[in-house]
């Protein structure tokens, strides 16, 4: 009984094959966590994409309701739209700028269209009643 208390006393510290396993461990929860964390932040990207489309069709539709005389008849573009004060600048998350955006409305001041051309991701188009009603998946479809 002595023996094996003064073994178990003197054991100070993994062994090499010990700390391996360990290593070897951490590098597999590693090499799973990395492409996940990747995965939440591209979803997170293209939810920002579609917040900022979405924000440009509200900004549009408050400005045709209110009259608002655009340089184009029947479309605005997002720049537009912050010159007259109906929207605020929106960051792209890709940190890159978008090359076009537009949206484009009928006679009636009907939304029949929004586009962001992004340098990136191209170009992503809503233009059916469904699709404007369901920016959301219709543009994480086309970002897909």
């Amino acid at each position: 009984m002595k023996k094996v208390k003064n073994i178990l006393r003197n054991e100070k510290g993994l062994t090499l094959i010990e700390l391996l396993a360990v290593v070897v461990i951490l590098g597999i929860i590693a090499a799973i966590a990395i492409p996940a964390i990747a995965s939440i932040i591209d979803n997170s990207k293209k939810d920002a994409h579609v917040a900022n489309a979405e924000q440009l069709v509200s900004a549009a539709r408050l400005a045709v309701a209110s009259g608002a005389e655009f340089a184009t008849e029947g479309e605005t573009t997002a720049q537009e739209l912050k010159d007259l004060d109906y929207l605020d600048a929106f960051k792209d998350p890709d940190k890159e700028e978008y090359t076009s955006t537009k949206v484009t409305f009928d006679d009636k001041g009907e939304i029949t269209s929004v586009t962001l051309e992004h340098p990136d991701r191209g170009t992503l188009t809503a233009t059916t009643a469904d699709e404007l009603e369901d920016l959301e998946g219709t543009l994480l479809a086309i970002m897909e």
